[in-house]
């Protein structure tokens, strides 16, 4: 009798295991998209449960028990467009918690405008009208080897090409990786990337946490009025807010770092909340435990980034965020000759790259229709790198240093002025007071004695303002104006920079917009304190003049939805670039154009000029039936000329970049598990570089560049395929994730550079990384 209980008890306990059904809480906020102020009032409906609810006082909304899955809302409110919001996950981890932004009604002529359909990849920023996409979290989660890396994930969109395996560099459109702007919570930010080089804008991995980012803008051309100081692309970062309602944990293990994250309210009966992540490099631990990895070198990360949200009832709301990173690569010097089998086996080293930012925000309604954003942010970043060389008595001599400190402390403030549903404003400055210590000591050339070529401890401020317009003809036309102004005090330099773009929504299905901007870019603040020493003994700063780099951006664009969840897009674009700085020497062929990191400690001149012009077709089927795909293809050219005259191609012409990026999740029945199966295949024309004089070479004993025939030669085409594999697992209060990346599957060669070698007499490829697997878990609770 007791057996057949027992067996009753446990059959019973299995079946109810079996049929749980695992539940959360989805939660969150309506606002305005333009003033972001709270909507009371709203109706959010989860179209698959039928279920509704209407927002309280504060926009605030609330479905409990919800059956983990993914699902859609729809939202609706008196005066504003419906809104959808598509692939909203419920985990049993973690509670979901959502920001709905919602767009006002011009005029409310009939029911078919209420029900209009909403692009899924609309840009938070209202007035990016043209090469402007969002993208989310789960993304950079999602997509084959993107790692939550915003960089990486972005090398499926058009116009994107990467620019180096073992890093997450990008090229926007044949433009320098160098011009692209990093901004976070409506402030500039400095590259938040681990192992970044001084000038650049990329590094081996990203600083961010994927816990803290919420859904941010990446944008590739024409930018709207309030971005200034680039000239290929934005990504405009927006964090979460942690839960301020119960605390959640989140660990994450795997080959990139070992992470924490906690977040959670301060007290129950406050609505501020903590937002915490930490990551530490699971390679330097594997090294402390004895386990030797990437022989002789050792290579060392970790960083920390936060969010806190203080809310007030009178004063505003405040934010305290910030990020840091330390990360370093040590090659140790070999004292044992046998093993020198190449020239760089005799050159230890050792590089640093670190970089740190603290900033506060402060947002504020002023009476229905205006808001003030402000904000304050300082940060530091440190790069040096330091070389020797081992002669033949094991002695060490030192062939290059540098050491790039830059301090920098920004004051923004924007005010958000709605007059009426027609007229929207946007009128901001932004101020930096810059300190920096610029030290180098190199050789200009093979066999010539070390020198100081920077040796500066100086400071100088920048001053930028906007102001955008925002004039909505109808429900279908939307007219955005407006103008940035940047000035460098330190030689007194200044653009005024006119923006402007022009959408139809020609049908519920199509639409079609032109941008227009001109935009500028101050040099690596390195460059304008290159020392030149004259025959009279004293010391010039040839560059401390420079101007800005500028370019202008025309844009056509073109969307269509096809079908409900599959939409085709094109992008045709031509930009102009001039007072680009080159060589003074009319014979030389080169242009900052070519460079992707690094200042440059050559005079320069303003007298270069280039031009990028292509089209970007993009095919996009949102995740729907638990399957998704994004296949572009882009056809380009990438064009410069310097103090020579003579139009060449630049090094980032490949003219074509192909992706297809997909994936597809089986859930089971009950939705407790979920295996996803991700690819992503990108093809792209090779890089070129600078042929050798080989004959004058030979001749020399050293390299002597074919400056006539600057960029000719080309690297093969690149190739390289991405999966991931994923396992999820919903449990009672809390989920798992085990995942494997696999970048470059097929383990393809892709060149990453060409050298002449004299021993071989021949052209010699290095080629970049090969395949790297990078396994994961995560728990969340």
């Amino acid at each position: 009798m007791a057996k057949r209980t027992i067996l009753a008890i446990t059959l019973s306990l299995l079946t109810f295991l079996l049929n749980a059904q695992y539940t959360q809480q989805l939660r969150g906020t309506v606002v305005d998209r333009v003033l972001q102020q709270p909507l009371a009032g709203a109706t959010v409906t989860i179209t698959g449960l039928n279920k509704s609810v209407v927002t309280d006082a504060d926009g605030l909304f609330r479905f409990r028990d919800i059956p983990v899955g993914i699902y859609q809302l729809t939202i609706s409110f008196s005066g504003y467009k419906n809104g959808t919001m598509d692939n909203i996950g419920i985990n049993s981890g973690k509670e979901t918690v959502i920001t709905i932004p919602l767009e006002t009604l011009v005029k409310v002529e009939n029911e078919v405008i209420l029900k209009s359909n909403s692009r899924r990849n609309k840009p938070l920023n209202d007035m990016s009208a043209v090469s402007a996409r969002a993208f989310t979290v789960e993304e950079t989660q999602k997509y084959a080897a993107a790692v939550n890396d915003p960089l990486r994930m972005a090398a499926s969109f058009p116009g994107v090409a990467v620019a180096d395996d073992g890093n997450n560099t990008i090229v926007i459109r044949g433009n320098s990786p160098t011009g692209l702007l990093w901004r976070m919570e409506g402030i500039d930010i400095p590259n938040p990337n681990h192992f970044s080089e001084a000038g650049g804008s990329g590094g081996g991995i990203s600083i961010l946490s994927s816990q803290l980012l919420s859904n941010s803008d990446f944008v590739t051309g024409a930018f709207a009025a309030e971005y200034g100081n680039a000239l290929s692309g934005v990504f405009d970062l927006k964090l979460r807010k942690g839960n301020n309602e119960r605390k959640e944990i989140t660990l994450q293990a795997g080959l990139l770092g070992l992470n924490v994250a906690a977040e959670g309210p301060f007290s129950s009966k406050y609505k501020g909340s903590y937002l915490v992540n930490y990551r530490y490099s699971t390679l330097e631990l594997m090294n402390k435990m004895g386990i030797k990895v990437g022989g002789d070198g050792s290579t060392n990360f970790q960083d920390l980034s936060y969010n806190v949200y203080l809310p007030t009832r009178k004063l505003g709301d405040f934010t305290f965020f910030g990020f840091g990173g330390l990360s370093s690569e040590k090659v140790k010097a070999n004292y044992d000759s046998v093993k020198w089998k190449e020239g760089e086996d005799r050159f230890p080293s050792n590089f640093i790259a670190n970089t740190g930012m603290a900033g506060v925000t402060h947002s504020i309604s002023l009476g229905r229709n205006s808001t003030l954003k402000s904000a304050i942010g300082y940060s530091v970043t440190k790069n040096s790198y330091r070389e020797k060389y081992i002669e033949n008595d094991y002695s060490l001599t030192e062939t290059y240093r540098d050491s790039y400190q830059t301090n920098k402390l920004t004051l923004t403030s924007t005010l958000y002025h709605r007059l009426n549903n027609k007229h929207n404003f946007r009128i901001g400055v932004i101020g930096n007071l810059i300190d920096f210590n610029y030290y180098r000591l190199s050789r200009e050339g093979i066999n010539q004695p070390l020198k100081e070529s920077i040796n500066t401890q100086d400071n100088t401020q920048t001053i930028q303002s906007f102001a955008q317009w925002q004039y909505r003809i109808s429900n279908d036309f939307t007219l955005n104006a407006g103008a940035h102004y940047l000035r460098l005090l330190y030689n007194d330099k200044s653009s005024i920079e006119p923006r402007a773009s022009l959408k139809w929504d020609i049908t519920r299905k199509s639409s079609i917009a032109i941008g227009y901007g001109l935009h500028s870019q101050l040099q690596g603040l390195g460059v304008y304190f290159a020392k030149q020493d004259n025959p009279d003994g004293s010391v010039s700063y040839p560059n401390s003049d420079l101007d800005f780099t500028k370019s202008q951006h025309f844009v056509l664009s073109y969307n269509y939805l096809i079908g409900r969840n599959l939409r085709l897009k094109t992008e045709l674009y031509y930009q102009h670039l001039f007072d680009v700085p080159v060589s003074p020497d009319p014979a030389s062929t080169f242009s900052t154009l070519n460079i992707v990191d690094e200042y440059i400690v050559n005079p320069l001149v303003n007298t270069g000029k280039g031009k990028n012009y292509g089209v970007e077709i993009s095919l996009e089927k949102y995740l729907s039936n638990n399957f998704y795909f994004t296949a572009t293809s882009s056809i380009y050219q990438s064009k410069y000329t310097a103090a020579d005259g003579v139009e060449r191609n630049t090094k980032f012409n490949g003219k074509s970049i192909a992706n297809i990026t997909a994936g597809k999740e089986w859930v089971n029945s009950r939705k407790a598990r979920t295996f996803g199966l991700n690819f992503k295949s990108i093809y792209s024309g090779g890089y070129r570089n600078i042929p050798v004089k080989i004959a004058e070479s030979r001749q020399a004993g050293y390299i002597i560049l074919d400056e006539n025939n600057a960029w000719s030669l080309q690297n093969p085409a690149y190739f390289r395929t991405d999966i991931r594999a994923s396992l999820k697992w919903n449990r009672k209060h809390f989920t798992s994730t085990l995942s494997l990346d696999i970048q470059n599957v097929s383990n393809r060669e892709n060149v990453y550079s060409t050298y002449y070698d004299f021993k071989a007499e021949r052209y010699v490829y290095t080629y970049q990384t090969g395949i790297i697997p990078v396994l994961n878990y995560k728990i969340e609770f």
